[in-house]
């Protein structure tokens, strides 16, 4: 989590801003279901670093890692790296800030690691809505994940620091998202 993500490049998901309910996230309770609960019961942390398996678990976002036993012993569309971070066990409304660094200005596609419902998600961009994003495919299963192009197209204006926020409702695991730049901006600049 050193400092903002980049983009172009991958939003990890679980790499969210500091500073708690209503700063950095919207969590509908306090409780990690996935580090601070999940991840404490057998069969669900053995042979794993606890930095890993306990991430972030006083968080209230709900987080957890890819695993063998449940993301890697079938077939998926997509098959994630393991131990992978994601959010799962969203409920509607719910939300999260990311500080990004926007490196060249323009119009992105979103590439999306995800798991189980045709569900739509939403970017806001210092705080505007900026996209809507829908999933293409229902999965099958939380824990059957799919990498695809998202409906929905977002754009940055100017290069820089800026606040990207993720809006999400219940249905699905979100591991990240590829900001892939399909149109520069003239006024872009290369940093």
């Amino acid at each position: 989590m050193g400092g903002p993500q980049v983009i172009p490049g991958r939003v990890q998901a679980a790499y969210f801003d500091l500073g708690g309910e209503g700063i950095a996230y919207h969590d509908t309770d306090k409780v990690n279901h996935g580090s601070g609960e999940l991840n404490y019961q057998k069969g669900h942390f053995e042979g794993i670093d606890p930095y890993i398996s306990h991430f972030r678990e006083k968080d209230g976002v709900d987080l957890s890692y890819v695993k063998q036993s449940a993301d890697l012993n079938h077939t998926n569309y997509y098959t994630p790296e393991k131990s992978q971070f994601y959010i799962g066990w969203e409920e509607d409304n719910e939300w999260c800030n990311y500080t990004v660094d926007v490196k060249r200005a323009g119009t992105y596609r979103i590439n999306i690691l995800y798991g189980n419902i045709t569900n739509t998600i939403r970017f806001s961009l210092n705080n505007q809505p900026a996209c809507e994003c829908k999933l293409p495919i229902h999965t099958g299963s939380y824990h059957i994940w799919n990498l695809a192009a998202a409906a929905g197209r977002i754009t940055f204006d100017r290069p820089g620091i800026q606040l990207l926020t993720l809006h999400y409702n219940k249905g699905n695991n979100l591991a990240w998202f590829d900001f892939i730049l399909e149109n520069a901006t003239s006024t872009s600049t290369q940093r």
